[in-house]
């Protein structure tokens, strides 16, 4: 009996080790077998002088490859979240993408971009899986910005080969737009990254879907933690959004490691929450628990 217990204790040990190997060997999107390898995204309609001024701004290596993103790339992943006069006829947007060691984060720096702020890209791109880089985002002149994400992950697509779905594409384009949208609602834009932030946290934790219901009550909950007053409309759109957010195919456990990345004036609200610990946390905490019962049974 005693032999039979200890083969089941070493074959449950083993099962829980593996499993924790596997969780913590769950790599990025995005690999760092590119570490310092660069890529320079231009707006396909700067004319030949603008160009010439955005490659100078980035001082790119000589290696740096340089791809082109269309008026009508930007419109496909924007135009469900802006009108079509808002996004614009021609591709201006330009990005100098350096690619970091493997947890290295984001670093985003931004130049003559008027609407959307680094945060805000921060957060879509770790939305959409993208992370571990340097990128800096200009444009000849004052443009609001929305168009540079189109272009970020075009280059990271075409760098390593691997694809990013149309669905995540557009949630994480539309996720950036209804954040600086709520911004200017409320006429402060750390409260909306991190109203976005909190929700993107509570959804890494659950195990299920949502209801409408709870999305409703989630989402009022935490902009009342942040006193902000959404209005019916707003609130209904963040459900949508969510929903989204809940039915695109992305990677929650990159995306809860990643959070803390996104850099406001709320930053103590993990410390003073532990609830708000990453699922990612969770899970091993859970391991940890299971082996420990396990022990207690064979005591």
């Amino acid at each position: 009996m005693k032999r039979k217990q200890n083969s089941w204790f070493i074959r449950i040990t083993i099962l829980i080790f593996v499993v924790i190997f596997l969780l913590f060997s769950i790599a990025p999107v995005f690999a760092d077998s590119f570490t310092g390898q660069q890529i320079i995204t231009l707006g396909k309609d700067l004319t030949q002088k603008q160009r010439e001024q955005m490659l100078a701004e980035f001082a790119a290596k000589p290696d740096a490859k340089i791809i082109e993103v269309t008026n009508q790339e930007e419109h496909k992943y924007l135009g469900e979240s802006l009108p079509a006069q808002k996004i614009g006829y021609k591709a201006i947007s330009s990005s100098l993408i350096t690619f970091g060691e493997k947890d290295s984060g984001l670093k985003i720096e931004s130049n003559n971009i008027t609407w959307i702020t680094n945060e805000m890209y921060v957060s879509a791109l770790t939305t959409a899986g993208i992370t571990d880089a340097e990128i800096k985002v200009s444009a000849p002149y004052p443009v609001s910005g929305t168009a540079a994400l189109t272009g970020i992950m075009k280059a990271f697509e075409q760098k390593t080969g691997q694809t990013i779905s149309d669905d995540v594409k557009k949630v994480a384009n539309e996720e950036m737009i209804k954040t600086a949208q709520l911004a200017d609602s409320i006429g402060d834009k750390d409260k909306a990254i991190e109203l976005m932030k909190r929700i993107k946290e509570e959804l890494a934790k659950q195990g299920a879907k949502l209801s409408d219901d709870q999305l409703r009550e989630m989402i009022q909950r935490i902009a009342s933690d942040l006193g902000i007053q959404l209005s019916p409309d707003e609130l209904n759109s963040l459900i949508s959004l969510v929903r989204k957010l809940q039915n695109a195919n992305i990677d929650w456990n990159l995306v809860s490691q990643r959070l803390d990345q996104i850099k406001t004036k709320f930053q103590d609200f993990v410390a003073a929450n532990p609830e708000a610990k990453s699922f990612f946390r969770e899970i091993i905490e859970f391991l940890k628990q299971l082996l420990d019962k396990i022990l207690s049974w064979l005591q």
